[in-house]
C-alpha cells in the first residue's frame, strides 16, 4: 500500500517560510511525478507546483509552478528518501490553505500535469496558515 504523508505546515507571518515534506511510503520509485495543490476554505482545489517523472526522451524532469507563486516557491525531491518538498518563501496571506502533496510513478505531460485526476496517490494534507 502506498502512502503519502504531508509534513511542515503550520501557522507563520507573512513574509517568513515554511518547508513542507511529503514522505512516500510502501514502495519506491526510481521515476515518478509529485505535484503539490492546495485548496483554501470555500476554494476550489489549485494546482500550484509540479515535478514530472523524466520523459522517455528526455535527461532530466520538468518543472511547473503556478503563476501566483513563481520565484516565491521551489519544488524539489529526493529520489532515494522517496520524499518531495516544497520550499515555500516570502509566504503571503492568500497562501492560506491545506497543502496535499501527490505522486505519480509515471511521466505526465504538461497538458496533464495541472489536473489533479492525473495523479495516483495522495497525501491527507497539511494546514499553511499565514497571518498578516
Amino acid at each position: 500500500q502506498v502512502q503519502l504523508v504531508e509534513s511542515g505546515g503550520g501557522l507563520v507571518q507573512a513574509g517568513g517560510s515554511l518547508r513542507l515534506s511529503c514522505a512516500v511510503s510502501g514502495r519506491t520509485f526510481g521515476n515518478y511525478a509529485m505535484a503539490w495543490f492546495r485548496q483554501a476554505p470555500g476554494m476550489e482545489r489549485e494546482f500550484v507546483a509540479a515535478v514530472t517523472a523524466v520523459a522517455p526522451l528526455a535527461d532530466s524532469p520538468e518543472i511547473y509552478y503556478n503563476d501566483s507563486v513563481k520565484g516565491r516557491f521551489t519544488i524539489s525531491r529526493d529520489n532515494a528518501k522517496n520524499t518531495g518538498y516544497l520550499q515555500m518563501n516570502s509566504l503571503e496571506s492568500e497562501d492560506t490553505a491545506v497543502y496535499y502533496c501527490a505522486a505519480a510513478p509515471k511521466y505526465i505531460n504538461s497538458r496533464s500535469i495541472y489536473r489533479p485526476n492525473s495523479y495516483d496517490y495522495w497525501g491527507q494534507g497539511t494546514q499553511v496558515s499565514v497571518s498578516s
